[in-house]
């Protein structure tokens, strides 16, 4: 299959953007590395009117460290992340992640600001950035807005930006030294998208400690009463924990995911305590 007929734009900077997407309208749609909307438009399920081509705006491939805070722009792309290319806010996990992505071909032209706008819930980055307390740095005709990682996702392909808005970057908060972290995916074969995503961050010094549970039907889903239980480190409790939260939850979930959820995050937990 090929695309329906489109026009093209070429973004030089955010501001570009936005007055581009103002002129076009509900038609005009960003593209940056289009390991998404590039097979969407050729199988037709997209139809823009219009793409704007955000890939060359030097802004949104930068990434800015100020200390307690790392800025990655949003073309930042996976392999760039995963070679080490840019500054590491996550001590590791960020790279860790990036290299579990697709294959090296999609991770040289995917970006990570695209995959957190396409929203699939069986992506990465939609989980890992809510487990590490990021935000979302965004900009509009109206102006700049920022929201949190899990504010951002509001379901399946389902983000809260609106008409003529773009994400511009990713702002990580920076681990301490003392911060440990555990991440596993659960997926059938290499490259695949993920049946279950165990996503924890576990940092101290900043009274911070996350349990995440991706690759749901949805947004991912924030385990407070895990967390809490791993901070305490109370080891022996927490399987038997992450299978209570788990049926609370997700309570119409199948018996056979719900003991997939398990199996990852218990390995994520252990990877972060351990």
């Amino acid at each position: 299959m090929k695309p329906a007929k489109f026009e093209y734009h070429a973004a030089g900077s955010p501001a570009d953007a936005v007055a581009l997407l103002s002129r076009l309208g509900e038609g005009g749609k960003i593209i940056a590395g289009g390991q998404s909307m590039g097979p969407m438009m050729n199988l037709r399920v997209a139809r823009p009117e219009a793409v704007v081509d955000i890939a060359g705006a030097t802004e949104l491939c930068a990434v800015t460290d100020d200390g307690d805070d790392v800025l990655i722009g949003a073309c930042v792309t996976h392999g760039q992340i995963e070679d080490g290319d840019v500054p590491d806010p996550s001590r590791g996990m960020l790279p860790h992640v990036a290299g579990g992505i697709a294959y090296r071909a999609v991770r040289n032209r995917g970006t990570i600001g695209g995959s957190v706008v396409h929203a699939d819930p069986a992506a990465d980055w939609v989980t890992t950035l809510i487990a590490l307390g990021a935000r979302i740095d965004i900009v509009g005709p109206d102006g700049s807005r920022s929201v949190q990682a899990e504010d951002f996702m509001l379901g399946a392909y389902t983000v809260s930006l609106v008409e003529g808005e773009l994400v511009t970057a990713m702002r990580l908060p920076c681990l301490s030294e003392e911060a440990s972290w555990g991440y596993t995916k659960l997926n059938r074969k290499v490259g695949e998208f993920a049946d279950a995503i165990g996503a924890v961050v576990i940092d101290p010094a900043r009274r911070f400690c996350r349990v995440v549970l991706g690759g749901l039907d949805g947004t991912p889903c924030l385990l407070h009463e895990t967390a809490q239980a791993v901070a305490k480190g109370e080891r022996e409790a927490l399987p038997e924990q992450i299978r209570a939260e788990i049926e609370r939850r997700l309570p119409e979930a199948a018996p056979g995911k719900k003991q997939i959820y398990g199996v990852a995050l218990n390995r994520a937990v252990n990877a972060a305590i351990g």
